[in-house]
């Protein structure tokens, strides 16, 4: 797994890639981000890359904005797709996408930036218009993630999975037990299945590879052409 480790020393963020190739117990804890691609996103090349020219893209606001809350919460490391896999390479592609549900799974704080939402209190907070809930990768982030915090467009936390949980519930059909951690063997397929009916990807292939971790599948995914990026 590749990390993004976060150092603040007297001045801006000092991001940098670290691989950890151990057991999931010799990894450190971490924060991850659930978001939707958009433009100008930070990419694995620019993080290997000259860092100067990451930050003037416009997804790097939205890293160091998450990488900012991580550290809020006592976090120096976070798992990015956008950034903390190299798509050049098939089989680091095929191992995040296959491991996918279990890095959220195992986040310490999965950090779900609603960029079309804005700040509101719980009382008046209405999510169900949404666009990151009708996405397709993010619905087993919404469910595997334990610890899962909503923050606006301009970055104010909105609650939580377990405060807002009855509101989620109502309007996506997940059941509030298994938004609160139940066992998805309690659910059947055709259950499972119509979680997804109202989300979308960009890609045809993706609407598949994004169920696997809800159903425990393994497989390894194939692209046609060149694979720009995993669109949620």
């Amino acid at each position: 797994m590749r990390l993004i480790h976060i150092q603040n020393a007297d001045g801006p963020l000092q991001l940098s890639l670290r691989d950890f190739i151990g057991s999931e117990d010799e990894r450190p804890p971490y924060a991850i981000l659930s978001h939707r691609w958009r433009d100008e996103e930070v990419l694995f090349p620019d993080m290997t890359g000259d860092h100067d020219v990451a930050r003037k893209k416009k997804g790097y606001l939205k890293l160091e904005a998450c990488c900012k809350v991580a550290l809020q919460h006592d976090l120096l490391y976070v798992w990015c797709d956008t950034c903390c896999i190299d798509k050049t390479s098939s089989a680091d592609l095929s191992e995040a996408i296959n491991s996918m549900y279990s890095y959220y799974a195992k986040s310490k704080l999965c950090i779900a930036f609603l960029d079309d939402v804005e700040g509101a209190s719980e009382a008046d907070l209405d999510l169900s218009c949404a666009v990151w809930f009708t996405r397709g990768w993010t619905l087993q982030e919404l469910i595997a993630s334990p610890s899962l915090q909503f923050y606006s467009r301009d970055w104010e936390k909105l609650g939580s999975k377990a405060s807002l949980c009855r509101q989620i519930a109502h309007f996506s059909g997940i059941s509030e037990s298994i938004l609160n951690g139940a066992a998805l063997s309690q659910v059947c397929v055709s259950e499972k299945m119509s979680w997804a009916a109202r989300r979308n990807t960009t890609r045809p292939e993706d609407r598949a590879y994004s169920l696997m971790g809800l159903f425990h599948v393994h497989m390894t995914p194939l692209y046609v052409g060149k694979l720009v990026e995993k669109t949620s």
